[in-house]
């Protein structure tokens, strides 16, 4: 099953272009199904799956529904210490949501997805409506980072605390809960591990939608280098709402102009890595499948993008690579290792170059930290915790440099941990 998220600066029509995207899937005789938190008008309100049209189904991502769900099975879970201290249990009607429960909600929909709950009629694509572009990134971020908390926090390795838990109950005189902890630690490892790996699938893909703008030329000037990092690809940038260009009234006129210009700019910036799709302004706002339908015709990708892989030799991004280390990976999506000569006082020994296309990114707003086997990497307003594999672990880094988007991390390795050969 192919993911298309589809996000963009705030009020470009997202969600809008999300249901034309998915209403082409089906149209062409495929099956999608499509996941919003927003009401789409001519669109069910359910939060289960239900056919909207053939071959296209929606569900409702209900934010309030899921967090009350979440604490109430907290709360029992956690039943035995809040009867010990004498907690007083909330019933699920005064339970109302908390600031970042939309964000929960869509990370739970998303594992839904992931393991099959939402796609055992066999749907061709799932399509996502994301919040407003920075927020979306934060978002597809938020599995990587919760996970790595919950192995610093509560490392798997808890021999020690279980041989402890008895002694400690003694002392303390209360139970611990140790054993339920790392338990439930373990399951939301488990559940985030499965929205991960949909995010960072071959098969996802990202859908810009922007209104031609100052504010919209902005916001993905600036996204482009968070996507980058984040090693998320971006198969179209739909530009929504598109006045006619000859139009015998000067006040619109201008306006089409100023928007011509910004999609010539946006063309030379992102056709040669994503399509470009116009979508026109309908004069007011879709009001169901009829509107759609005129919009969904402007959705599909071209055939030759959309696919995260190893790159296209005419791709500028595209680092050709014949002698990648064995056993080593990229790191990142979209990311290369390459080896290099050995350098003069290596004892032989060949440096490798990490290269990760950062298009947009300035040396000052760079900042590079080792830390034990982990990269922190901070460009501008965005951050990336890279875990780094057994090879480089035995290595040093002794450079980096930033040139035209592309950045080189130089790891010499330790020749009395690199292995030898001959």
């Amino acid at each position: 099953m192919r993911t298309v998220l589809v996000t963009g600066p705030g009020g470009a029509g997202r969600t809008t272009v999300a249901a034309a995207t998915a209403l082409a899937a089906a149209r062409r005789g495929g099956s999608a199904l499509l996941l919003t938190p927003d009401p789409i008008p001519g669109f069910p309100r359910d939060t289960g799956p239900t056919e909207v049209a053939p071959g296209l189904w929606a569900a409702r991502i209900d934010s309030a529904e899921h967090f009350r769900d979440e604490f109430l099975a907290l709360q029992d879970r956690a039943s035995g210490v809040l009867d010990l201290l004498g907690g007083a249990r909330l019933d699920g009607e005064e339970i109302t949501e908390l600031p970042g429960s939309t964000q929960l909600a869509l990370l739970h929909s998303l594992r839904r997805a992931a393991e099959g709950d939402w796609s055992r009629r066999g749907h061709d694509l799932l399509v996502v409506d994301l919040p407003p572009l920075g927020e979306a990134l934060d978002l597809l971020s938020l599995p990587a980072r919760l996970r790595r908390y919950l192995r610093r926090l509560l490392p798997p390795e808890r021999q020690a605390a279980r041989a402890l838990r008895p002694m400690l109950a003694q002392l303390a005189g209360v139970p611990m809960p140790a054993q339920w902890l790392y338990e439930a630690a373990a399951r939301k490892d488990a559940e985030l591990a499965a929205v991960q790996a949909l995010i960072e699938d071959a098969g996802t893909t990202l859908r810009l939608v922007a209104e031609p703008g100052p504010a919209a030329e902005e916001a993905l000037r600036t996204a482009r280098t968070g996507l980058a990092l984040h090693g998320l690809r971006v198969d179209t940038l739909a530009v929504n709402r598109l006045l006619p260009r000859h139009s015998a009234d000067p006040w619109f006129a201008a306006l089409a102009a100023q928007q011509e210009k910004t999609v010539d700019r946006w063309r030379d910036e992102w056709a040669p890595h994503a399509a470009l799709r116009e979508l026109p302004h309908l004069g007011r706002d879709p009001r169901g499948l009829d509107d759609l339908d005129r919009l969904a015709e402007h959705t599909a990708p071209a055939p030759d993008h959309g696919v995260r892989g190893p790159g296209r030799a005419e791709d500028p991004w595209w680092i050709e690579v014949p002698d990648a280390p064995e056993g080593l990976g990229a790191l990142l999506p979209g990311s290369r290792i390459v080896r290099t000569a050995p350098d003069g006082d290596g004892d032989g020994v060949p440096v490798l170059v990490w290269c990760l296309p950062l298009p947009g990114a300035v040396k000052k707003d760079l900042r590079l930290v080792r830390r034990g086997d982990e990269l922190l990497l901070t460009v501008g307003p965005y951050h990336r915790t890279v875990p780094l594999e057994s090879g480089l672990r035995r290595c040093t880094v002794s450079g980096a440099s930033l040139t035209d988007g592309l950045l080189r991390v130089r790891f010499t390795p330790d020749p009395d941990l690199w292995p030898r050969t001959g």
